[in-house]
Parts: C-alpha cells; structure tokens; sequence
C-alpha cells in the first residue's frame, strides 16, 4: 500500500468533526449502559431472589428469576417502540437525555425492592428506558455524522453493549462478595449514567434533521387546523409515526423485510447462545475438565469476538456496501451453527470456534444501527428502528423455551441448535431485496416510492 493510499485509508477519520464524535460518543455510552443493566441483572437476579423470597421457595428460585428477566425483556421490546415514537416527537437530544435519567433512577430504585414482586415491576421499568435508549442513540448517530462513514459511526454505536456486559462482569467480581446485600450495591452503581445524561444536555447538538422535520410537521399541523386540504408530504408528516410506517406501500416493504430480518436474528441468538454455557460446560465435563472455568473463557473469548464482528462490520459495510456484508454475516451465522455445535469436539478448538462465532453471530447486529437509520425518512426514523429493532424480542422470548424443549427431545444441543440456527435462512432471503444505500445521503423525501421532484409536484 502507497503512501497515498494509506492517507485515503484513514480519511474518514479525519473527516468528522468533534460534534460528531460527541454524539457517538453519548450514544455509546447510552448502549453500554444498557448492556450493564441487562448482564447486571443476570448476574445478580439469583443473589437478589435469595434476600427477597422466603427460604421456603428457594427451591422456585428458577422460575422466579425466569419471570423476572422474561418481564424485562418485555419491557425492553415495549419501551423500544416506545422510546422511538418519543424520538421522532420530542427530539433525539431529549429523549437520550431522557431515557437515561430515567433508568438511572429506576435502576436505583431496584436496590431498594423489598418482595419479589416490587424487583420485577422495577425491573419492568428499567427494560421500558433501556429500550427506549437505543433508538435515539442509532438516529441521532447517522444524521450527524457523514455519508462515507456512517457505517463505522453505527458500529462503534453498537460494540458498547457488550463492553457493557464486560463491565457487569467486573463490577460484580470486585462487590460481589460483600454480603447477602451486594446485589443491592451493583444496582446503586446503576445510578452513575445520570451523569452522562447531564454531559449530553450540556455538550451534544439536537439533529438538524429532525429540527427541520419538526418544524414541517408543526407547519403542516397549523394548516391542517386553519382548514387546508393537506397532500403528498404534509399530508404524511402529520399522520401518527406508527400509522405512517404502513401507510406508504415503499416504507411498509422495508418495514416488513426488515422486521423479518430482525426477527431471524433475535431468535436465531437467543435460541443458540443461551445454551451456549451448558454446551461449553457439558463438554469440558464429558473431557475431565474443571467445567466452570472453561465456561468462563468461552464467554470471555465469544464476547471478545463480538467486539471485533460489531466493529468490523462497519469498516466492511462502508467499503464493500450494506447488502454484501449483511449477506455475509447471515451466511456465516446459518453455516457457523452446526460447524460448532456437531462437528467442533476438541475443547480448546471449541474456544477458537466461539470466538469466530461471536463475531458474526453477535456482530450480525450492527446491520440494525447502520441499516436502519438508512433506510427511513427523518419523520419516521427512529419509530421504525425502535419497532424493528426491539419488537421482535417481544416474540423471540419463545425461543429459549422452545430450544430447551427441543434439546429435551432430541437428547442433545447439537441437533436442537442447528435446528435453531436455521431461522437465520429466513433474514438470509430477506437480505437482497433491501436498496443499497451506502455512500448515500439519508432519505427525507415525503415518499420514498416516487422521485423527489413528482414528490414536489404532488405537495
């Protein structure tokens, strides 16, 4: 490579201005926060169950935890549309700042739970402001920064979950043996992003995008109360956000391919990577090994190939377009699944195996920051990437139950995760019939069905 052509390598970089990395930055930060809830919890709700049930239903201690994170996630698929809609009305500035406040609070709250029932309903909340977050932190990310790279700009956006469940981990080894109440510690940690929401009240510009989105929508508000008779684009922006998504026959075939895409992949990594622990631990038993402690390091070493994948999907979809890379990483997904789970046997190969498989199982992902945002007009922007995105965690909290039933019934992971593993297929077809939008600017036409200028005549 020529001298030349390394300057070109790192233009991009170069590019973006310090108010574009503020904003990826608070957008990060948000996400990581979130994935230190959502691991916080999981590795604290056993511990909490202990100091809030009475001894005599330890024994349900299983099924207590199960409701408990089931409610959470509900709350995350409910808050996500939520939080998109708040977005799109309120501004991406407001609600970030918004949404953080609030599980920050609500995460404190939770260290003060006094039954089983109270913990749920904050946990409850929580998952409300925690999917509410993301949606924000995707659109406020790709209308600020450049069209050449959005796609890092969304990737970066994306790997701060799981450095937020690397920082769970950390958090609970270092406070974690200090009592029956540690876990009402962790959560007092949880207060800590207010902080952040704060720096992003005082630091981060509201999207010029959507201002101006908003400033036509309150016009065409106004001329819809003086009596005027609203078409082609005024006639859009004053429709409802959810309403509008299925109202244009081109956004409504985005919306649907690309829920069908999102919903491929939550299941496919819910009803796999649960198991993952088990599988590992099943194993190292099977070779004489100590089974927690290689559980431990395929965690470790899946997560730090996740890390890799988030990010590495943004450099490659910004050189080689969304539509290839999206592709790729749903091929390796779907092929990637039996490869580790029938035919990987060695222990230490099995290592090697998880790390490949974090990274495009996991990093798959960031199709959803990147795309996304690309393919909505601002009106609508973060509505549609709050339902696509977390709508269909609402359905794939079937997929551990039915994984589990099937590792039952056919006596083992391999075959019921390979079986699992096939829902990638269906994202895989959805794929080729989404535009390219790489190196483009954000669609804000009124209508993404007919050019701008018939558009202009039409309004």
């Amino acid at each position: 490579m020529s001298e030349h052509d390394a300057a070109d390598a790192f233009r991009w970089y170069r590019s973006l201005n310090w108010t574009q990395w503020k904003a990826l930055i608070a957008s990060t930060l948000g996400w990581t926060f979130d994935g230190f809830e959502v691991f916080a919890l999981i590795l604290t709700v056993g511990a909490a169950l202990h100091g809030l049930l009475d001894p005599s239903e330890y024994r349900l201690i299983p099924v207590y935890a199960g409701a408990v994170i089931a409610i959470t996630v509900f709350g995350w698929g409910a808050g996500g549309l939520l939080g998109g809609i708040l977005a799109d009305y309120i501004g991406r500035k407001r609600s970030m700042t918004l949404t953080i406040l609030a599980y920050s609070a609500l995460t404190g709250l939770s260290a003060l739970s006094w039954n089983w029932w109270s913990f749920a309903a904050f946990r409850f909340l929580v998952g409300l402001a925690i999917g509410s977050e993301w949606a924000t932190g995707a659109s406020i990310t790709a209308e600020l920064w450049p069209d050449h790279a959005r796609g890092k700009g969304g990737a970066f956006l994306q790997s701060g979950y799981p450095i937020g469940s690397i920082l769970a981990s950390g958090v609970w080894v270092a406070i974690g043996t200090l009592g029956p109440n540690a876990w009402r510690y962790m959560y007092l940690v949880g207060i800590l992003p207010a902080l952040v929401a704060f720096w992003i009240r005082r630091n981060i510009p509201e999207s010029p995008r959507w201002e101006q989105s908003n400033r036509q929508r309150r016009a065409a508000h106004d001329r819809k109360r003086q009596g005027a008779l609203l078409q082609g684009e005024d006639a859009a922006i004053v429709r409802f956000t959810l309403v509008d998504m299925f109202a244009d026959p081109a956004v409504r075939s985005r919306l649907i391919l690309t829920f069908v895409m999102s919903l491929s992949v939550t299941i496919g990594y819910w009803g796999v990577s649960s198991f993952v622990p088990s599988y590992v631990g099943s194993v190292a038993t099977t070779a004489g090994l100590a089974a927690q402690r290689w559980v431990g390091l395929a965690g470790l070493v899946q997560n730090i190939g996740a890390l890799i994948g988030f990010i590495s999907f943004g450099f490659l979809a910004d050189a080689l377009g969304r539509k290839r890379t999206t592709f790729a990483y749903y091929l390796m997904s779907l092929c990637l699944t039996p490869i580790v789970y029938l035919w990987v046997q060695d222990i230490h190969l099995l290592l090697l195996a998880f790390a490949v498989y974090g990274f495009f199982v996991q990093g798959i992902f960031s199709w959803t920051a990147i795309w996304l945002p690309e393919l909505f007009p601002t009106r609508m922007r973060a509505t549609a990437a709050g339902f696509i995105f977390n709508t269909p965690r609402l359905i794939s909290a079937i997929a551990p139950l039915f994984a589990g039933t099937l590792i039952v019934g056919l006596g083992g992971y391999a075959k019921a995760a390979t079986i699992i593993g096939l829902f990638y297929g269906i994202g895989l077809f959805a794929v080729p019939f989404l535009p390219e939008t790489k190196g483009k600017p954000l669609p804000e036409a009124d209508t993404l069905s007919l050019p701008r200028e018939q558009i202009r005549k039409t309004a």
